[in-house]
């Protein structure tokens, strides 16, 4: 039996190793991939720390990793279409009887040598596009894209504001310019986001501490206040912060995880307003071909997103540096 190298989260210790472990062996309907880029995400630090749970996983142990982008290495019978050679990107999860199952979470993902994926989960992925860039659209894009013109609803010239400018958050910024939301406001304690947020297209920064939020966003915003408000930082101040700055029929879009309560201060304002809170999470299977297809188009440009490349044996390193912002990075990427 061929072997290969995965990192492998043991839940009840939340021990990461690097293992050498059976390559798997592609079934009916199902592709093997060599992985080529595999992106490191917060949910990944969250299942390692203990704040996030698999709620599926049949064993103890899982390879991590739910961005992941390479080329098809074997077939199992009934692989439709696919070819060795293809280069792919996997979609972050697949539905099992009606529920949604995530890679690296509820099954092996892709911080692996290899790594299997039902057929109906692979989109083709360019040769304009390298697979660093391609692996990080599931997930990192997808889903506040996702999160935008999905759940957000949010159309051409309406006022927005994004809290927490990391992975999810710098590629919220993008993409909300890109569907031309105005004024695109980012708020984020830390100088470097903030920076970055100008850099991703922001038309406003500020500062979550700024005494002043409230005032600054009624005057970018004309007085309106925003259409729409999406919390990528999962942090209950964060939500309290964004409703008092929603105006009439504001959406709140929770992206951000966090098993903390959220509070609504003044609820008859609230009411009164016809505002709306909204949980957001992933994106439906058509999320990554548009945004591939946007990114092939010349429309969207991924280059920046990605701030290093690692080998796979890293991957204890490169989680920590995520969690501690280290270098500020956007996304990481593990390479086999």
């Amino acid at each position: 039996m061929a072997r290969m190298r995965a990192v492998r989260l043991h839940l009840p210790t939340r021990k990461l190793s690097v293992e050498e472990v059976e390559r798997p062996v592609p079934g009916a309907g199902q592709v093997l991939i060599k992985v080529e880029a595999a992106g490191v995400c917060l949910s990944d630090v969250h299942l390692i720390d203990g704040s996030l749970t698999p709620l599926y996983l049949p064993g103890e142990s899982v390879t991590l990793g739910h961005e992941v982008a390479g080329t098809v290495a074997e077939l199992g019978e009934d692989a439709g279409a696919w070819e060795i050679g293809d280069r792919v990107v996997l979609q972050a999860g697949e539905k099992r009887d009606g529920i949604t199952w995530t890679r690296g979470v509820d099954y092996d993902g892709g911080w692996a040598e290899y790594a299997l994926a039902r057929k109906d989960t692979l989109v083709r992925l360019p040769e304009s596009i390298p697979f660093e860039q391609g692996s990080i659209i599931p997930d990192a894009v997808s889903t506040p894209w996702a999160a935008i013109t999905t759940t957000g609803q949010v159309r051409p010239a309406e006022p927005v504001g994004v809290w927490g400018v990391g992975g999810l958050g710098a590629h919220g910024v993008q993409l909300l310019r890109a569907i031309g939301a105005n004024p695109v406001i980012a708020v984020d304690p830390s100088p470097a986001a903030r920076e970055r947020a100008l850099a991703f297209g922001a038309d406003v920064v500020l500062d979550s501490a700024d005494p002043q939020l409230a005032a600054k966003i009624g005057a970018a915003t004309g007085g309106a206040g925003l259409a729409a408000a999406f919390d990528f930082a999962g942090v209950p101040a964060v939500r309290e912060q964004a409703l008092a700055v929603l105006g009439a029929h504001g959406r709140l879009v929770l992206v951000g995880l966090t098993d903390q309560p959220l509070t609504v201060a003044n609820s008859v304002r609230f009411s009164y307003l016809q505002q709306q809170i909204l949980g957001h999470y992933g994106s439906e299977e058509n999320a990554v071909p548009q945004l591939i297809s946007l990114a092939a188009g010349g429309r969207l440009d991924f280059s920046r997103s990605v701030s290093e490349v690692l080998p796979l044996e890293q991957a204890a390193a490169a989680v920590e540096r995520l969690h501690t912002k280290q270098g500020n990075p956007i996304r990481l990427i593990l390479k086999p």
